[in-house]
């Protein structure tokens, strides 16, 4: 349906022709635009009748008091269906330092939320299909677990911010939430105007940049500069482009995309939506108010070995 309507649009309405640049990238466009807001809408909806009643506090409260390796698992598997980015990082962490959470796992949670989120995972089977789905949310999962574990071995505590261990979040009265059906469709449906009103800019011009790159791109650059396993320096290349921009790893779908499509590497591309959605020059300043520099210096730097990583395995198995 959605491939059909880029084509209406693209090559009957604008007359453009299925063999040029332009046709080819205004094709994909439309084709992504209404394909991904269609689902972004309607998963954000339904995941949002289900989570009508899970809040940052019991996020918390379910990782509080288990043992280390339980309460790390179900930080990363918490972080990765909850709806918060990096926006949130702040006041989750102080949330968790005051809950007593061991730092390797609120760490492990800060890794996954960003990078992992069930909206990135229907997309992905949308677009890619379900074995790209699972190689991407595996991979995150492991770099979160071990990420944090890694963490936690250099005592991070000495780097949060003297504040943060005076706050009491705890304390603060909070309404019980609406658990009618009528209250969970009036939370659902503020999801999807917040989220979607939050990142759907970004969304676009993942598409639109997807768009450039699928149209105008030949594939045999393609080839012999992203394409081989014997390119190794193309995964930390990724892995730093992706530093300077912001998004989601929704939002850097369309791009993972067209890349793939024109033959890009998977384990770079792969490298590449990890570090846009977990490792940008945003979340790191947003991580800065409550981690001294010390701490954001050894937490990037594990981000970007793991997704280096990450990229030069997938690129020798694929």
């Amino acid at each position: 349906m959605f491939e059909s309507l880029g084509n209406l649009i693209a090559y009957q309405w604008l007359g453009l022709s299925p063999d040029s640049h332009v046709g080819a990238a205004v094709q994909f466009f439309v084709m992504d635009v209404t394909k991904i807001f269609v689902l972004l809408v309607v998963v954000i909806y339904i995941m949002g009748l289900l989570r009508a009643l899970l809040s940052p506090e019991k996020v918390r409260e379910f990782v509080r008091g288990k043992p280390k390796w339980l309460a790390r698992t179900l930080a990363i598997l918490l972080g990765a269906v909850t709806p918060f980015c990096s926006c949130s990082s702040v006041p989750l962490f102080i949330g968790f330092v005051e809950a007593g959470i061991p730092l390797g796992v609120t760490f492990s949670f800060l890794i996954a939320s960003p990078m992992i989120n069930e909206v990135a995972a229907v997309i992905l089977v949308g677009l890619l299909g379900w074995k790209l789905a699972a190689l991407y949310i595996l991979s995150g999962l492991v770099v979160a677990y071990v990420g944090g574990m890694i963490m936690e071995r250099f005592r991070p505590e000495r780097w949060v911010e003297e504040y943060v261990w005076k706050i009491h979040m705890g304390e603060m009265q909070r309404a019980e939430p609406d658990a009618s059906l009528a209250g969970r469709h009036r939370y659902a449906w503020h999801e999807v105007k917040e989220i979607v009103g939050r990142i759907w800019k970004w969304v676009i011009i993942g598409i639109a940049v997807g768009a450039l790159f699928h149209g105008f791109v030949p594939e045999t650059w393609v080839s012999e500069h992203l394409g081989g396993k014997d390119n190794w320096w193309s995964v930390p290349a990724a892995v730093l482009l992706g530093v300077p921009l912001y998004s989601n790893a929704t939002g850097v779908i369309p791009i993972a995309e067209a890349m793939l499509g024109k033959g890009v590497a998977l384990g770079t591309v792969l490298a590449l939506m990890m570090s846009i959605a977990a490792l940008s020059l945003p979340e790191m300043l947003i991580l800065r108010k409550v981690i001294k520099w010390p701490a954001l210096a050894l937490y990037a730097s594990v981000l970007a070995v793991a997704f280096t990583l990450v990229g030069w395995g997938f690129n020798l198995i694929s």
